[in-house]
Formats: structure tokens, sequence, C-alpha cells
């Protein structure tokens, strides 16, 4: 969490510890806890404690058991659309890298986005701007907005058959749920990637557990999903090496690791925790933040399609090909076969990321652009001088 040390020092002793070795001895004499998604939640931890609020400095909420914080009496928040805009810059980088690298036009294809909350909303958007056709999935949504037909203005919700059917990629956006009418968990399955567009692009950067991994590689050696970019797995920090083997991508949950994303969850916490005391917030990280590791890049579009010029940007800002490369480096020392290590260097990727930061932070010089590329590049949020 950055800064929590600087925001959560106005409170009171701050201390701070590794998120996954937190353990009931830790919470036993604390009032508040801060954490991220390694950090599991739940009776076992804070039977016994003092704490009385709970934040995660995340957009889902799947590491935390509501239901006991519920009737134990603990407030806890969650930070919905901390990282939103972070995420939706990981798909446009990672549909820019593929298209640049398979040779293929993103421009007219049809992205099927599943759960259009304020991860998917952004999805729509960059995708759009990139000239693609979004049809966009939300049940929950398509039922609770008026007249079921409108999703903020940017066209009609449509079935999940429709999206498989017709949809050249299709992005997971939706949270970790085990009941109801919409759950999620392993949704999907054999049956979802019968039903898939054969030679479609599939992303998860939602939660690894809404994909069936033996389901989707079964669909990659069919050819029913020609491309797959995982950020989520099933089982973090133990991911399955054969599933990031078939990958074409593969990122160790660092879609939403964008310094903003990061910092912003922090803010959100911070700002829920003063609500729970009672006091004003004070502090905020503004004059704290870096100053960004590419102010401005230059391209040259002279010769090059969209894609190429697309991805030549984005690397600059964001390589999602170095992430994907560190995270199938086998561990230093490791043994073939060393699950423990590779659960180490796992989590090792996620707490010393690199610093990241959005598009919005960078000017673009373009040469010998065309307008619909100047329009895409703006689309994605750079500024272009």
């Amino acid at each position: 969490m950055p800064f929590a040390r600087e925001a959560f020092g106005a409170l009171g002793e701050t201390v701070i510890l590794d998120g996954r070795a937190i353990g009931p001895r830790d919470a036993r004499d604390a009032d508040i806890l801060a954490i991220r998604s390694t950090t599991r939640i739940n009776r076992r931890l804070l039977e016994g404690s003092r704490v009385r609020f709970v934040g995660t400095a995340t957009i889902g909420f799947d590491h935390m058991d509501t239901a006991y914080l519920e009737k134990a009496g603990i407030r806890w928040r969650y930070s919905p659309g901390c990282n939103a805009n972070s995420v939706s810059e990981y798909i446009a980088a990672a549909l820019s890298c593929l298209a640049a690298r398979h040779g293929f036009a993103l421009e007219g294809l049809t992205v099927g986005v599943v759960g259009v909350g304020n991860v998917g909303r952004l999805v729509v958007e960059k995708a759009e701007a990139l000239g693609m056709r979004a049809l966009q999935n939300d049940p929950p949504r398509q039922r609770s907005e008026v007249g079921g037909q409108k999703s903020a203005g940017r066209g009609p919700f449509v079935s999940l058959d429709r999206i498989l059917d017709e949809s050249d990629v299709v992005t997971l956006h939706v949270p970790l749920t085990k009941e109801g009418p919409d759950a999620t968990f392993q949704m999907a399955d054999a049956a979802f990637f019968a039903r898939l567009k054969p030679g479609a692009i599939l992303i998860n950067s939602a939660r690894g557990a809404v994909v069936q991994a033996d389901a989707l590689l079964a669909a990659m050696s069919r050819g029913i999903v020609s491309h797959a970019v995982i950020d989520t797995w099933e089982g973090e920090p133990r991911i399955r090496q054969d599933l990031l083997e078939r990958a074409d991508l593969g990122t160790p949950h660092i879609a939403g690791y964008s310094y903003e994303g990061k910092v912003m969850g922090t803010v959100m916490v911070y700002r829920e925790a003063c609500r729970f005391l009672g006091v004003e917030p004070s502090w905020q990280p503004d004059r704290l933040l870096p100053a960004p590791p590419a102010p401005e890049v230059r391209c040259d579009a002279a010769g090059l399609r969209d894609e190429e010029a697309l991805w030549n940007i984005a690397r600059q800002v964001y390589d999602i090909e170095f992430d994907d490369r560190n995270l199938r480096a086998p561990p230093p020392d490791a043994r073939p076969g060393d699950e423990t290590e590779r659960a180490r260097h796992f989590d090792g990727l996620r707490i010393h990321y690199r610093i990241r930061r959005e598009f919005r932070f960078t000017r673009v010089r373009l040469t010998a652009a065309s307008e619909p590329l100047a329009r895409k590049v703006g689309g994605l949020g750079f500024s272009i001088v």
C-alpha cells in the first residue's frame, strides 16, 4: 500500500506487515486493519481481537468473509473503482501487443465486455476509441437500471450467449461470486467455450476462479481460443504452469497496479477509516507522487499499421511483455518443479512491482500519423503534442 505509513500515521500508531503473513497475534491489539487482497479476513484472524474496522485498498473483496464481519459488528469497506483506469489501460496494452505481434487489425473487431462496472465501462470506452465494436453484458445492471435497456447511454446490454456468439475478443470484469442467479465462479467452463466464436481472444483480469483452467486449455488446444491473456489465476500465488505456458501473455495479478490505482486505494481506505473514527481527513498524497518515468515519447508512424504505432507508444509507458517475461522466468536458484519458490516469485513480483504511471501523464509527439491514429492515441488517454 503506497504511503500507508504517511496516511494512517495521522490516525495513530501504524504497523506495516507483509499482507500474507498477518496472523491473529498481529490483529489482536489492532483497532483498524488496512489491507490488500493478499490478506484473508475471517474469524480465524479476527476472533478475540480489538479490530472494529477493516478496509481493503482493492476493487474486489472476495478475500473478506463479509458475513462474519457483519455478524461480529466489524465495519468493512472496499475501494470500488480505485484502479479501474489502470485495468482498462492494461487491456488496451494487451490488445495492442497481440495485434502488433500477430499482424491483425483491432479496428472493426467486436469485443464482448462481461461485467460493465467501474472497470468494464472504461474498457468499453477504450475499445471504442480503438475502433472496436463493444457488446456489454451485465445482468445485475440490466435488471436494476431504468427499462433494463441502456448502459449509461452507451448502448443496450446483451445476453452472454450473444457475447460468445459474436465477439472476437471476450474480456472478463466480474466479481467472484458463488451463489445467486449471477454466480461467476468458473463461469467460463466447457459449456462457455463450446458457445464461444472459434478463434476468439480471451482476457481474464477479474478473478482466477472465474475461468475453469482445464476448459480453457482444452479450448486453446482446439483453436476455439486463439490467444489468451491472463492476469488473475486460481490458487494464487501457486499458479498453473501449464496454463502460463499456453497463454500469449501472463502477468502476476498486476493489471490494476498503476501507481495512481494503488495510491487511490490507500486514499479511499484512509478516508473510510476517518469516517469510522469521526475525524476529518487531513492527508493528501499529491505532493508525494513521483515524476512519471516516461513524461514524453515519440512515434514516427510512417509505414506503420495503427496497431504497430499504438504498441510502439504504449510499451514505452507500460510494457506488458516485460511483466510476462518476469513471470515466466524461473526463480533464482529454484529447482525444477519447485512450486513453493514459484509462489514466492509470483508474490515477489507483486510486492516489488515497479512504478507504472497511467497514460495521461505521458505526452506523445506523433509524426506522419493519420487523423484516425491520432484519435486512437488520444482516446487511450495520452496527451498529443
